[in-house]
């Protein structure tokens, strides 16, 4: 059996053998949109309850407007324009566009003229946010579980917000889109890690697809309410990265019809769980580091039996990576287990333990085996996993460990598909 596999910009082709049990799980394709600028401008006027964009705003009025980083493969290109198209009442002047870095590096220029094209970053003020800088910051107060608001000043102090993304199942948050563009990605680096605390991701509501009882994604929404005038503008894809779907106006029904959308497609029920799953994290931008890559592991071990095994196939072109505290974390503890003690210590809480945790409750389940042109054997072994260089083989040789009946899934689009026993 041939398949592709979501893999960096080009894919991954394998070639497993016809005679092995094998069930290949990808989401409902939706074709794009014919004309994806026309379906922006035809939602931004007739957005879910709300005035039309252009209405909501004054001309004399201070616009952010905030976009996914290099991480995410939101269509910022075709997005970010058709926004300000509806605010040409106002000076360029009185918008800044604001990159929702959360804890994740800055982006360089190279990747900010890919992400919004040259034009938007020779006439508009880019402010990217820094987490770690207090200075930075606003405080506004605690959250109901109690957590310090900490966020990007000058983006608070903008008259109206516009919160641009993509929505997709989100391993812990339920699903992506929605206020994350505020809350991880222009808060401080304190908010960021009271909601991704280690009892905030162990809590059973934190998973793929659940939003209401999801401690997480309840905190999000509501720090994003605490910042001000908003309005939602976020698009759904296909695997082939294009907008399938508009959702704009009010954060609450906007990213909840979304999410319906996203649902009917994304979500997959199996009858039993697998010996062994093979994911991916859908390739480019999503792959680019093991830390991203740990959404495909999650979406594998949904439907993975206790004691078997995940294959992820991630390019990791940017490492392990070598910026934030995940690999320092991994190499430190030295097992699953370990780690997971040292997070749930009493007053312990780091940068990227969320990433770690959730990593070593995969593998407390099952083995985890990376295949990887840009990590060495040393790199994934110090990240407490299993390397893998040809992908058949590590099938072969599980086969012979659980027999003739071994079951296999395959998911090649990773968390673009996040299937769950029925």
């Amino acid at each position: 059996m041939k398949l592709k596999l979501a893999y960096g910009k080009t894919g991954l082709e394998i070639d497993l053998d016809d005679a092995w049990d094998i069930t290949v799980i990808e989401p409902g394709y939706v074709p794009g949109l014919i004309d994806p600028h026309a379906a922006i401008i035809a939602a931004l006027k007739a957005p879910l309850n709300s005035l039309p964009l252009q209405d909501r705003v004054g001309k004399e009025a201070h616009v952010g407007i905030i976009f996914s980083d290099i991480t995410r493969p939101t269509p910022n290109k075709i997005l970010i324009p058709a926004i300000l198209e509806e605010l040409a009442h106002i000076p360029a002047k009185n918008i800044t566009l604001f990159n929702a870095l959360g804890t994740h590096r800055p982006n360089t220029p190279a990747e900010l003229r890919e992400l919004l094209g040259q034009d938007l970053v020779d006439h508009y003020s880019i402010v990217q946010n820094d987490a770690f800088d207090v200075r930075t910051q606003v405080l506004l107060g605690k959250s109901s579980l109690g957590h310090d608001i900490w966020l990007n000043r000058q983006m608070f102090e903008c008259d109206f917000k516009i919160l641009s993304g993509f929505i997709e199942p989100h391993f812990f948050a339920g699903f992506s889109g929605d206020g994350k563009a505020i809350m991880p990605g222009m808060a401080g680096q304190l908010t960021v890690l009271g909601n991704h605390d280690a009892g905030m991701i162990a809590h059973p509501s934190a998973a793929w697809g659940v939003t209401q009882g999801n401690p997480i994604w309840e905190e999000v929404r509501e720090v994003a309410l605490r910042a001000g005038q908003s309005f939602l503008v976020n698009v759904t894809l296909n695997k082939d990265k294009q907008i399938t779907g508009v959702f704009a106006g009010d954060l609450i029904p906007a990213h909840a019809t979304g999410c319906k959308f996203v649902k009917q497609t994304a979500m997959v029920p199996v009858d039993k769980p697998f010996d062994i799953v093979i994911t991916t994290n859908s390739g480019f931008p999503l792959d680019l580091n093991l830390y991203q890559s740990v959404k495909g592991m999650s979406a594998a071990a949904q439907v993975v039996r206790p004691g078997g095994a995940i294959i992820i196939a991630a390019e990791c072109w940017d490492g392990i990576p070598e910026h934030g505290l995940y690999g320092t974390l991994l190499r430190e503890a030295g097992s699953p287990q370990a780690l997971l003690d040292m997070i749930h210590a009493p007053g312990f809480l780091k940068q990227d333990q969320w990433q770690a945790q959730i990593q070593a409750q995969i593998q407390l389940k099952a083995e985890v085996y990376v295949y990887s042109h840009y990590l060495t054997d040393e790199q994934i072994r110090a990240a407490l996993l299993q390397p893998c260089r040809n992908i058949k083989e590590t099938v072969a040789e599980l086969r012979q460990r659980y027999g003739p009946q071994t079951r296999i899934c395959v998911l090649p689009e990773g968390p673009q598909t996040v299937p769950y026993i029925a």
